[in-house]
């Protein structure tokens, strides 16, 4: 079987990956809180741990993967933009109002990724599903020493969990002498974080043993985690801005619990626009919706993301944009000319050696470029389709509509056909050099005329062919 190494940020070094079980793979990925569209930053671990599900899928099973990623949709920001509606005048109860929001906002998100051509994963939880889990697990840690209630809150206790702070490579004193942590008169230790919390009438709430309230963030992925891939799974994923305090809080929460946890730890790195930190205050924050209305294609902002190693941060750029534009136009073209051997043929050994290793993607996407060039088009599409480009076929913005490099290359056959009888090759020499102009190489031989696209193919030169 295939082998996948993939980088844990738990013992920061590169591992073979062995599933637990490899009938039953099992991924956790820590999903949007949603309370507005998509960024383009949010759009970096959705691709990232699409190709690895892909990847997964390919090696496994389709039937043998299952990938999960939430929904948080408990939360101050949904809870104040609710609010914000309902004191504008919107019908309804602030209970539906919130709901409301989270529905529109999920939706808004599964069309962004849609467009982008990331698969939905196996399982998408929100985490009001779950509210039962989470206050049971609560309890358990509770009864055994771990966590504590105090006006309404219940709040763990990090420096009962030794290895806190081992993820992130932090130890808990530093982390109070260089964090901005809540003091707060219900928390024994600073560095103590919330598990539940007291909701009054204007807010959320459950009923709890430690009254009416809300769940901390955290303690969300756990119990969803738990319930859905069970105490001990495969990966566990998400932005490296997650690694604290949010993964090492569901480390320190589950472990204590009694849960295995993940056994492998991936991270992507952030994104900047035009080599600058994206923010609002500099006016380069755009959504992922922002592009698509700008009339960029989702299989450009893919290829974007997938051309820079998920461990290496990340720069959208205008350059990059076109000259992805400009490369899937030429792989579009070149992968039409796929035959009906395209699904049945054989893995693409330096293709798949370098997604293997640790989904170096821009590696991948190196090979493609060459199988570009050389005109193979079964090999091209069938990697293509592993990197996400052929959900729903060629789309139309990539290739201009009735190009055909085979009718083409038939009617040139037919022009130097009628052209041997003439001794009149200027249309024949016509032709062969708008081919040659848009980047295509013409063999001909006696009885064939073949039409190569090379690596400057421009297939937008051949349109009113």
């Amino acid at each position: 079987m295939t082998q996948i190494k993939l980088y844990n940020t738990a013992t920061r070094r590169k591992e073979a990956f062995t599933p637990i079980d490899a009938k039953n793979v099992r991924m956790y990925v820590c999903g949007p809180t949603v309370y507005d569209r998509a960024h383009i930053g949010n759009a970096r671990p959705v691709l990232v741990f699409d190709v690895l599900f892909r990847l997964l899928r390919h090696v496994y099973g389709e039937d043998a993967v299952t990938y999960v990623r939430n929904f948080t949709d408990v939360d101050d920001k949904i809870n104040a933009t609710a609010l914000a509606r309902k004191e504008a005048g919107v019908e309804g109860t602030l209970e539906e109002l919130i709901a409301a929001r989270a529905d529109e906002t999920i939706s808004w998100y599964l069309a962004d990724m849609d467009a982008l051509g990331a698969l939905e994963p196996s399982s998408m939880p929100r985490a009001t599903e779950f509210i039962k889990p989470m206050v049971a697990m609560i309890q358990g840690l509770i009864d055994d020493g771990f966590a504590y209630a105090k006006d309404g809150h219940v709040l763990f206790r990090v420096r009962s969990y030794a290895e806190y702070g081992k993820l992130s490579g932090r130890s808990v004193d530093d982390m109070i002498a260089g964090a901005r942590v809540e003091v707060a008169p219900y928390k024994e230790d600073p560095m103590d974080f919330v598990l539940w919390k007291p909701s009054d009438d204007a807010l959320p709430g459950w009923d709890s043993p430690w009254g009416r309230g809300r769940p901390g963030w955290h303690i969300e992925c756990s119990a969803m985690a738990a319930e859905l891939l069970g105490a001990k799974f495969d990966i566990h994923g998400g932005g490296n801005d997650l690694t604290f305090p949010h993964h090492e809080n569901e480390i320190a929460q589950s472990k204590c619990a009694g849960h295995g946890f993940a056994n492998v730890w991936m991270h992507n790195e952030m994104l900047q626009v035009e080599g600058k930190k994206m923010s609002k205050s500099l006016g380069n924050f755009f959504t992922v919706r922002d592009l698509l209305e700008q009339g960029v294609p989702g299989e450009v902002i893919r290829f974007v993301f997938l051309s820079t190693h998920y461990r290496k941060p990340m720069d959208w750029t205008e350059k990059k944009r076109e000259e992805a534009e400009k490369t899937l136009r030429k792989w579009y073209a070149v992968a039409m000319d796929a035959g009906p051997q395209f699904s049945e043929g054989p893995d693409d050994e330096p293709f798949l050696e370098a997604l293997t290793d640790d989904l170096n993607t821009a590696g991948a996407i190196s090979v493609c470029h060459r199988l570009s060039a050389a005109g193979d088009a079964n090999q091209l599409r069938r990697n293509m389709a592993l990197l996400g480009f052929y959900e729903n076929g060629t789309p139309d913005w990539a290739v201009p509509k009735d190009l055909n490099l085979y009718d083409i290359s038939q009617n040139l056959k037919a022009l130097r056909t009628t052209a041997m009888q003439t001794k009149d090759f200027s249309e024949v020499d016509a032709l062969k050099a708008r081919l040659s102009e848009a980047g295509i190489e013409v063999r001909m031989a006696k009885d064939t005329v073949d039409l190569v696209p090379g690596p400057n193919f421009d297939p937008t030169k051949l349109e009113d062919l």
